[in-house]
């Protein structure tokens, strides 16, 4: 069996920003004041970058099978988007829209979208300028993870927030 580091890499970034150490010290912590600040960034990236947003925020949301709805944990984590792009006010950003390869290109196409438009439709309740942020949807054609199993198609199943250019 032969496995691609790029597949390798992919995998290891997922599973980095699905990992939790119970310990609070995320990123996005919040003040006295209510607010939520943004860690700086680490050494090697720079703030307001693709990387920052990655290591520090989390790039991207998982959905439930055949559902465009945030779960608790997404909603944490579009938040945490929202503060960090309120943070850095200059940087515009797409959110991508994913399905796993189950159903057609159409209805996977259509559900990226749906699940790009909830994402957005939340970071923009939350007082990011709607200018800001623009959708689009790739269906099942660019999967996270490679495979025809539970934990692949869970890892597809997502919107991911990525600088525009």
């Amino acid at each position: 069996m032969r496995i691609s580091i790029p597949i390798l890499v992919a995998a290891a970034f997922a599973l980095a920003a699905c990992s939790t150490t119970g310990d609070n010290s995320g990123s996005s912590q919040s003040t006295s004041s209510g607010k939520s600040e943004v860690a700086a960034a680490p050494a090697g990236s720079k703030p307001g970058s693709q990387m920052d947003l990655s290591i520090n925020v989390g790039d991207r949301v998982l959905f439930d099978f055949n559902s465009s709805a945030l779960s608790r944990e997404s909603v944490t984590t579009v938040t945490r988007w929202a503060a960090w792009l309120k943070t850095y006010p200059a940087n515009s950003v797409v959110i991508e829209g994913h399905a796993d390869e189950r159903g057609t290109r159409e209805y996977n196409l259509a559900l990226g979208e749906r699940r790009a438009d909830s994402a957005r439709d939340y970071l923009v309740s939350l007082g990011v300028d709607a200018g800001r942020v623009k959708v689009v949807s790739f269906g099942k054609e660019r999967p996270a993870i490679a495979g025809s199993n539970g934990n692949a198609w869970a890892q597809n199943r997502r919107a991911a927030l990525v600088l525009a250019k």
